[in-house]
């Protein structure tokens, strides 16, 4: 008879032990993706570029953009977390390759801003001007804000790379994917909240100070690109050294 009534209470018990895993597994799986997405992506350095990118813009303008990249940013995300590892699978592309050549595309654009001459006094820019300017910007609002320079080929990595062990079991799927839709959010407010108050940033370093904050911006995406080709490369070299070694 202690067996007929301890039974379902041990099978209680065992339910909340597992939702309480579950619970931990959850906000443990959260933390750790959202740090290292927000470490490799840096939206605290890269306002810099897009301010430098958007010079030309209204408050308004700049806010808007920074609000279409965020959310282009939470679907790249979303994409990589979920089907990024069958779409590269379905097209030949190793990581490798995607670290290779996503690195090149972002060291390619912080040279092109580590290099490029200081931009003219706001003051000699007309209201035509920054037309122009705000429906070009609008139509770049995926590339190249979006991808590379938000969410480069490291964060698209990053992203793959924590689903890539995903198992099959139901309740795993679902902490995971939770997990991934809780971290794409929480990324895509960070990117708007950050972006969208660049020139507060700005305003507040002054113009010399905003000067060398752009330059130090742009030299760490140059620096992050060619980590990121270094990555890729060793990624690739590292087994044909090891079977050229081999007996």
């Amino acid at each position: 008879m202690q067996l007929h009534f301890t039974q379902p209470g041990g099978r209680h018990l065992c339910r909340l032990n597992r939702i309480d895993f579950m619970i931990e597994s959850l906000i443990s799986d959260i933390l750790f993706g959202f740090t290292g997405l927000i470490s490799i992506i840096n939206p605290f350095s890269v306002a810099f570029v897009f301010l430098d990118r958007t010079s030309t813009l209204t408050e308004e303008a700049r806010r808007q953009l920074a609000r279409r990249v965020a959310i282009n940013a939470f679907f790249v995300l979303i994409v990589a977390f979920f089907v990024g590892t069958p779409i590269l699978h379905f097209f030949g592309i190793s990581m490798e390759a995607l670290r290779i050549g996503g690195g090149l595309a972002v060291a390619v654009a912080g040279w092109q801003m580590l290099n490029a001459p200081d931009a003219a006094p706001r003051e000699v820019r007309d209201a035509e001007a920054k037309q122009v300017v705000a429906e070009s910007s609008s139509s770049k609002a995926f590339f190249p804000f979006t991808v590379p320079l938000t969410t480069g080929p490291g964060s698209i990595a990053t992203a793959i790379a924590l689903n890539a062990n995903r198992t099959h079991r139901l309740s795993d799927w679902v902490v995971s994917s939770i997990a991934s839709v809780v971290i794409s959010v929480l990324v895509m407010f960070v990117i708007y909240f950050v972006y969208s108050r660049a020139a507060r940033l700005s305003n507040y370093l002054g113009v010399e100070g905003t000067r060398v904050a752009m330059r130090v911006s742009s030299f760490l995406l140059l620096c992050v690109g060619v980590q990121i080709i270094l990555t890729g490369l060793t990624g690739f070299l590292t087994p044909l050294a090891q079977l050229h070694a081999g007996p």
